[in-house]
Order: structure tokens, then C-alpha cells, then sequence
């Protein structure tokens, strides 16, 4: 039984309403907890659950209601159930946030995450191919591996699973656009992958990666998958003439928070582009596709 003073006799009435419901679980009392949360910090209801109050009991900091019940809904629709719910919470929030709203919430982002998401992404899904494709030898997998961790391929599994309107970001990276961005998007979803394996441990961390990662995995064998054309470049190029494409960049445009990039790529004396991208990741990739179009890539 919750006794934090203060909201105890609430959270004691929350219980018992919710005790008869006959799903009652401890989403189910966080659900009905933030909802008034919310409410309250827009100043709908009367106070008589006090912000302070409610955060304690729910972690210690006002983290968790900043994104709304969104996360708790998130978690729950794609069963990915978090003990912390912190986690998750901080999974979702853009350094745009915490750079936008002072000192104190400087660290409150999903980078260390990000990072920590993209090693058990890769772990989990090397380890797969490697168990589940014995006949295929290490460059073949190493190529399927480049195709499904790529930026390309999880920002529509972020797309698809919600991500973007759980994202907490700073006020002039959501009004550029950063909820469809690309990168924003890929980097959420390792950032997720990284705080559910700190909650749940590496086993579930590996199971969620490879729900996710498997169906993009058959869309490679089936040659169904987003292309990969700077890798293509890569291999066909070095094949031919012993030497790597080299990436230009011509020119930058736009404020710092929506940037747009334009490169070309050189081929030995012939250049190729420029073509943009909201990233030079992205610009890279459009450079690559219009030159390995240019040269008939697909026909050699």
C-alpha cells in the first residue's frame, strides 16, 4: 500500500476503485494517476492531488509527466513494460529539450541511451545472424547487418510503432519538422532499446530487437528492403578500381536546428550530384543513389 504522506488517503482511494477493475494492474493505477497529473498541471482540476506529491510517489522528479500518459500508452500498446517508467521517459526527450530549458536540464536526454541502444542493437542482431545463417559467409552478413541497423530502416519502425508523438523535443526543432526526421526518429528508437535493456536486462532488451529487426531481416534476403546505395558505391567502386568514392560537401543551408545539406560524391574524375539531405547522412545516401543510377549500377 502507497503511504507517501500527503496522498496517501488519494492513492488509497485510487486503489480501491481501481482493485475492482477486474485488468487492475500497476499500469493501470499509472494511467489513472497521470491523467489527472496532467490535467492538474494545466490547472483543470481543483489541486487536491498536489504535482509535488504525485511525482514523488511516482519516482522522485516531474520527469515522468512530460510527455504526458504517452509513454505509459506506448509501452503498453507495443509491450514493452518498464519497471521505471524514468527510463522510458528519458528515452523520449531530444538534447533540443534540454537545451532549451536551462542548466539543470542540460543531461536530460536520450544521447548516453542512444549509445548504449546502438551496441545491444548491434549485439543482439550480429548474434542472430551469425545463429540463424550458417551457410552465409562473414561478408554476407555483415552487409545484411549495415541494412537493418541503419537509419533508414529503424525510422520507419519508429514511425510505426509511435515514437514520434512521444517525443519530447525543444519548441523550434518541433516546429521544423523533428518528429518525421530521420535521425531524431533512429535515434529514439536505440535510445529505447538502451533504457529497456538498463530496466529489464538483456534478455527482454534482445527479444524486443529482434520483434522489431527479424521482418527487416527477411526483407533483405528477399531484396525488398530500403537500399543501402553508399555501400553499393562502396563495393562496386573498390571492386573496379581499388579506390573509395569520395563525399563533398558544396554547401549548408538553413538555422542550426533544420539544416539541409548538399553533397556530391567523386568517382575518380567524375563528380555526381550535389544532392540534400536534412543530414549528411542522408545527402550522402541521395548522392550515392544518383550516382549508382548514373553509372547503371544495377546492371553490372
Amino acid at each position: 500500500m502507497v503511504t507517501h504522506a500527503g496522498t496517501g488517503r488519494v492513492l488509497d482511494d485510487w486503489l480501491h476503485i481501481l482493485g475492482a477493475q477486474a485488468e487492475f494492474t500497476p499500469y493501470n493505477l499509472i494511467i489513472n494517476l497521470l491523467v489527472p497529473f496532467k490535467r492538474a498541471k494545466a490547472g483543470v482540476l481543483d489541486g487536491s492531488i498536489m504535482d509535488k506529491d504525485i511525482c514523488a510517489t511516482l519516482g522522485g522528479n516531474e520527469a515522468v509527466a512530460l510527455a504526458g500518459v504517452e509513454p505509459v500508452d506506448f509501452s503498453k500498446k507495443n509491450s514493452i513494460l518498464f519497471n521505471d517508467l524514468l527510463l522510458l521517459d528519458l528515452a523520449l526527450h531530444h538534447r533540443s529539450y534540454s537545451n532549451e530549458n536551462g542548466a539543470e536540464n542540460q543531461r536530460y536526454n536520450n544521447e548516453r541511451l542512444e549509445f548504449l541502444g546502438d551496441a545491444v542493437l548491434g549485439m543482439a542482431t550480429a548474434t542472430y545472424l551469425y545463429e540463424s545463417m550458417l551457410e552465409k559467409p562473414e561478408g554476407d552478413l555483415a552487409r545484411i547487418k549495415s541494412v537493418v541497423v541503419s537509419e533508414s530502416t529503424l525510422a520507419p519502425i519508429a514511425k510505426a510503432i509511435g515514437v514520434p508523438k512521444c517525443l519530447v523535443l525543444g519548441k523550434g526543432e518541433d516546429l521544423s519538422g523533428g518528429r518525421e526526421k530521420k535521425a531524431i526518429l533512429a535515434d529514439a528508437l536505440e535510445a529505447i532499446i538502451g533504457a529497456y535493456y538498463l530496466d529489464s536486462g538483456y534478455q527482454a532488451a534482445e527479444s524486443l530487437v529482434l520483434r522489431l529487426i527479424v521482418p527487416e531481416i527477411e526483407k533483405v534476403l528477399q531484396n525488398k528492403h530500403h537500399r543501402d546505395y553508399k555501400t553499393l558505391l562502396q563495393e562496386h567502386y573498390q571492386k573496379l578500381y581499388k579506390s573509395c568514392p569520395e563525399y563533398l560537401l558544396v554547401k549548408r543551408t538553413g538555422p542550426d536546428h533544420d539544416r539541409t545539406f548538399w553533397i556530391s560524391v567523386k568517382l575518380g574524375q567524375v563528380t555526381y550530384g550535389p544532392a540534400k539531405g536534412k543530414s549528411k547522412k542522408e545527402a550522402e545516401q541521395a548522392a550515392a543513389a544518383m550516382a549508382w543510377a548514373e553509372i547503371g549500377g544495377d546492371e553490372s
